[in-house]
């Protein structure tokens, strides 16, 4: 007999909420009933990817007594509000990242959560990415020893008026770009014990592009690079260098028109950036299903739990510190 389908309503219209949308149109066990966005025209072409109703009230999908779950693709300023209104009526939650901008309102959403025993999970895209799941095995297996080091980069050209991805919403480096990899950094080496940060300056005196050093108590280290400051015709990249006892291990991803060209390599005593083979997977695809398996009960909800998501967002916040302060700041 054919479970009931898990009725979803997404709160944005943008470019996330139609990925998201294509993701549910792709599960038999999914039905989005409706998608919400202030535009009509953006409503209608993403509600049309997952045959869903196009909505101009958010509070119309998140009353609907018969709505299970809301996902929330709307700009990180207005997380909290939708977050919590969503709780309060007993919806499950998922939510993009960047989570939230200040610790006051992931408390705030925390807390809802916990009043309405719902689930609130978040899109911490890496765990879901297989290059970096890949990195988290290899460190919990011990093949190559231990993980000694971790270096990070995300570089775009949003924060250029004429870049391809501006968005006048978009905030700065710091938690825009990276709380991606504060999380991937967390979610396989532990929290550090102390951040330092350094950043040149976009337009407005504000950080343009970060460099953020991670120290762990034990001699470890993590270093992550985010930057808005690219010029428009370089295409986003993102990656990672993870130096192990025995082996290193290398991702480039380069975002242009289509597919991304990843290229991801591993290198040890014998071998030199030797291919990594693994099966391609669509991350946003895999972190949705995980989150409806979680609303019936069927999967670990603690991979994306909005608790990991205020662990990155603390170091997003260590990392404004120690740029407004000049100073090393020790985390915990």
């Amino acid at each position: 007999m054919a479970r009931p389908p898990i009725r979803i309503g997404i709160l944005g219209a943008g470019a996330m909420g139609a990925v998201h949308a294509a993701a549910y149109a792709t599960m038999a066990d999914v039905e989005v009933v409706g998608v919400y966005s202030r535009s009509a025209a953006r409503a209608g072409a993403t509600a049309a990817i997952c045959r869903a109703e196009p909505v101009l009230e958010a509070a119309r999908l998140i009353e609907d007594p018969t709505i299970d779950a809301v996902d929330v693709c709307v700009p990180t300023s207005l997380h909290a509000n939708h977050v919590m209104a969503a709780l309060d009526r007993g919806k499950h939650v998922f939510c993009e990242t960047p989570f939230a901008a200040s610790a006051d309102e992931a408390r705030q959403m925390l807390g809802a959560a916990r009043r309405a025993r719902c689930l609130l999970q978040v899109g911490l895209l890496m765990r879901s990415a297989v290059e970096y799941e890949y990195v988290k095995a290899l460190t919990q297996s011990g093949r190559y020893g231990c993980l000694l080091s971790l270096s990070t980069w995300r570089l775009g050209s949003y924060l250029r008026r004429t870049g391809v991805d501006h968005k006048p919403h978009y905030g700065d480096p710091s938690t825009e770009l990276l709380t991606f990899d504060f999380d991937f950094i967390r979610w396989v080496m532990g929290m550090p014990h102390r951040l330092s940060a350094a950043a040149v300056q976009g337009e407005g005196r504000s950080p343009g592009e970060i460099s953020a050093v991670l120290a762990f108590a034990d001699g470890r280290q993590a270093t992550a690079i985010a930057s808005g400051l690219m010029p428009t015709g370089s295409p986003f990249t993102v990656g990672f260098r993870a130096l192990f006892d025995d082996a290193v291990l290398r991702l480039v991803t380069v975002f242009e028109d289509g597919p991304p060209t990843v290229t991801f390599t591993l290198s040890d005593h014998q071998r030199h950036d030797q291919p990594v083979g693994l099966a391609p997977r669509n991350p946003y695809a895999t972190e949705l299903r995980r989150f409806v398996d979680c609303v019936r009960g069927e999967a670990d909800p603690g991979l994306l739990d909005a608790e990991r998501a205020v662990e990155a967002l603390t170091l997003s916040l260590a990392t404004q510190r120690s740029l407004t302060e000049g100073c090393t700041v020790a985390i915990g």
